[in-house]
């Protein structure tokens, strides 16, 4: 049987329609909200036409001496403020409810999917720019789901209604308002794809910014022992720099477009005056109605410029929206078969396995390898011979291309992942510690509610408990981001701690004892053959005074076996393990340790 990967099909771009209706979807669910605030805009944009037409009552008022219309002025005056503000509170409240939602949501179901993807996804693609799109990305989304929707909405509705009212006024004369509509069309058009573009770059930009500035932060001592500051100083300005350029591109772009839509209506409210100046144009208005009318196109040219100047915004969040939806869409790591599991034996089997990172490059090449329930095997090997690569495949984090991996006689695929993933522990060469407690850190995730006595049990067995009570709080103490408070040789007791409290039939030690102290080492060896007892454990490690009482011991160079048996087997055929072996001792006599 051979498991193949496949790469999904390509699909094409979608187009910024369908970016901002797939946005807009996520509005479904508060639909009524969006209701009550799309009503409170409606409100609001009636009050700018009634302003138009309340100054045609004054001024019919004061022409025909009525005085009694005089008296209603002004509570025709509070009366369209208070109006205004009630519909205004309600369409800003209820559209800013359904925006910060909707934004909720998003970056709810992109977090979610992050925890779905393979590892080739995370690969590819580094930390800081990963980030990016879940935090800039996702806030930039605002500008279209929050500021851009609630502006088209709002003076959208306001634009309807004054154009509603100059058509009822003088139809004749209002459709001359339109003779510049696609003029202005077009100037949108072509400021809307240049917007999209540089919001595109934008956001690659800001990837950069914080992916240098997460290996900085993360390499600072590195970055100082090295003299490194000019260094990444110099490459956190170029980066920063060309995200200036990049927004300086955007502020231009809409400094010059809105202008340019504003002159356009201005031409055309300039043809409209001086036609309606025209004495047998308007005759028979009174000068209420012509002022009422002037007014009310003269107060078009507000809400118009809003509705150019939100392009900007709406491109932004439709390019942000464009790259979370990518991610959104990348595919998840299979969930899998179906095959129930229970408690694995042990049995692994690795059957003519071969994988690539990169095509023509690769890492493993037919690979076979049987490891009986209860066996210790170690693997070694020159760094870059695919001994972590191996391991990694057992749990799927990868699928090779061609061959299979057997667990109790049957592949791997055909087990759920995530029921496969709880048969294995493993504890990494590099130690993954999170900003908690000691305590949480060693119980995490699914086993967090185990009792604290089975905590203290598991430390004591990985030889940490002893210096976890020294610590102020024990326990409780919290290490810091990365467990940055502790010494290399406790964070990796802590990982070993974590892995027993896991109590899988499988375990995976891929240098687990490479950070720690000769004496250290003595103690945690001890307790990993403890450990082992019962368990199909794989041992990868550089230092072979870890393996040498290994059940089988494999070596690996360029992705192939070259040599396997036991200790005393390879030391006799003095090959490649036994150049290892006693490179191993020569470096250990001048303090040094094997590579």
């Amino acid at each position: 049987m051979t498991t193949e990967v496949t790469a999904a099909p390509p699909t094409m771009p979608a187009t910024s329609w369908e970016s901002y209706k797939r946005l807009l979807s996520y509005t479904r669910r508060y639909w009524k909200f969006f209701a009550f605030a799309v009503v409170g805009f409606i409100i609001n944009a009636q009050t700018e036409w009634a302003s138009a037409q309340l100054l045609k009552y004054i001024i019919d008022s004061i022409q025909n001496k009525d005085q009694t219309a005089k008296d209603w002025i002004p509570f025709l005056i509070v009366g369209i403020f208070f109006v205004r503000g009630v519909g205004s509170f309600i369409g800003t409240y209820y559209m800013s409810m359904v925006s910060r939602h909707v934004v909720y949501a998003l970056r709810m179901d992109l977090f979610t999917k992050l925890l779905k993807l393979p590892a080739s996804f995370y690969h590819h693609n580094s930390p800081g720019h990963i980030a990016a799109k879940l935090i800039y990305n996702v806030e930039q989304v605002t500008a279209a789901a929050t500021e851009a929707l609630k502006t088209i909405v709002r003076e959208g509705a306001i634009v309807i209604g004054l154009f509603s009212y100059l058509l009822y006024t003088n139809w004749r004369l209002s459709l001359s308002l339109l003779l510049v509509g696609p003029f202005a069309a077009l100037l949108v058009r072509t400021a809307s794809k240049r917007f999209r573009k540089l919001a595109k770059r934008m956001q690659n930009t800001m990837g950069d910014v914080n992916h240098i500035t997460n290996e900085t932060i993360t390499g600072y001592q590195v970055v100082k022992t090295y003299g490194g500051e000019p260094f990444e100083l110099g490459r956190f300005n170029r980066a920063s720099q060309e995200n200036l350029r990049q927004g300086m591109k955007m502020v231009v772009t809409s400094a010059v477009s809105t202008p340019l839509v504003q002159l356009l209506m201005s031409i055309a409210m300039a043809c409209v005056v001086w036609v309606a100046l025209r004495p047998d144009i308007m005759q028979g208005t009174s000068p209420g109605e012509f002022i009422a009318y002037i007014t009310a196109a003269g107060l078009l040219a507000k809400p118009i410029k809003s509705l150019t100047e939100v392009n900007e915004k709406l491109q932004r969040g439709i390019a942000a929206a464009q790259s979370v939806f990518e991610v959104l869409d990348e595919p998840a790591e299979p969930s899998g078969g179906t095959r129930a599991i229970g408690r694995l034996q042990g049995d692994v089997e690795f059957r003519h396995v071969q994988f690539a990172y990169e095509p023509n490059h690769p890492v493993l090449k037919d690979f076979s390898l049987t490891v009986k329930a209860g066996q210790t095997v170690a693997i070694v090997g020159r760094s870059g011979s695919g001994k972590t690569t191996l391991v990694n495949l057992l749990p799927r984090f990868y699928d090779a291309q061609a061959g299979e991996i057997l667990i109790d006689g049957h592949p791997i695929n055909e087990y759920p992942i995530s029921e496969l993933r709880q048969q294995i522990a493993s504890v990494g060469q590099k130690v993954i510690l999170f900003d908690d407690t000691v305590s949480n850190n060693i119980a995490y995730g699914a086993f967090r509610d185990l009792p604290h006595e089975a905590v203290v049990e598991a430390a004591k067995m990985a030889f940490a408990d002893e210096f976890i009570r020294a610590m102020p709080n024990g326990y409780d103490t919290r290490i810091g981001q990365d467990g940055v408070q502790l010494s290399g040789g406790q964070r990796q007791r802590l990982a070993i701690a974590r892995a027993l409290i896991k109590n899988a039939p499988i375990l995976i030690l891929d240098e687990a004892t490479s950070a720690l102290d000769n004496e250290s080492e003595f103690y945690i060896q001890a307790a990993l053959e403890k450990v082992m007892e019962g368990r199909t454990t794989l041992v990868i490690a550089h230092r072979l005074s870890t393996i040498e009482n290994a059940d089988w011991i494999v070596v690996m160079d360029a992705g192939e076996i070259i040599e396997q048996g036991t200790h005393r087997e390879l030391l006799a055929r003095e090959g490649m393990y036994a150049q290892l072996h006693s490179r191993h001792f020569s470096e250990e006599d001048t303090g040094g340790h094997a590579a």
